[in-house]
């Protein structure tokens, strides 16, 4: 394990976490484009928990665990709070190949396995009664799978580490509540 320093107090974090961590940035960097500011609000374990003062938005967001699986795009999760909007918690996935046509994605998750809702790349919640039931086993489970079939009816897996998720999420909640 390498020890990273996170404002004051040192975070253990396992091998591999530094390199997913600024890969984060650049996947970060990539989607919202040159001219869009974000606030870092704090890396925490895996995950990142960022402000965007301009929408308001705050989320918490971490890449896919690495895999061998082939990958058409690279993966991430995405719990996302917009005050303007009313809307907190909302779950996002970004999916590592496109969905079938017909084919649903499936969260498992602290033995649960919910059914999102999905199109081409992406997969979310189907309610936000989902959304809070899936931060609600986040907070408490130690990973997640998004799975689903391709265009050409092959599976495939997106697995998270959720070692750090919770404490993401709440800095994303806190960072937008003044908006």
């Amino acid at each position: 394990m390498r020890t990273i320093r996170l404002s004051r107090s040192p975070v253990r974090a396992p091998r591999g976490t530094l390199r997913r961590t600024l890969a984060l940035g650049l996947v970060l960097a990539a989607v919202a484009g040159p001219a869009v500011a974000r606030d870092s609000l704090g890396l925490f374990g895996g995950w990142g928990a960022f402000r965007d003062a301009g929408v308001p938005r705050c989320y918490a967001i971490a890449l896919a665990d690495p895999s061998a699986m082939s990958r058409e795009r690279q993966p991430y999760a995405a719990i996302g709070t917009w005050p303007r909007r009313g809307e907190r918690n909302q779950v996002h996935f970004r999916l590592s190949r496109q969905i079938g046509s017909g084919a649903k994605p499936v969260l498992a998750i602290n033995g649960q396995r919910l059914t999102l809702a999905g199109s081409g790349g992406d997969a979310w919640s189907a309610d936000r009664r989902m959304d809070a039931a899936i931060v609600a086993a986040m907070r408490s489970a130690g990973s997640m799978r998004v799975s689903a079939r391709d265009g050409r009816g092959r599976p495939f897996v997106d697995v998270y580490t959720l070692a750090g998720a919770a404490t993401a999420m709440d800095a994303a909640t806190l960072g937008c509540a003044r908006d």
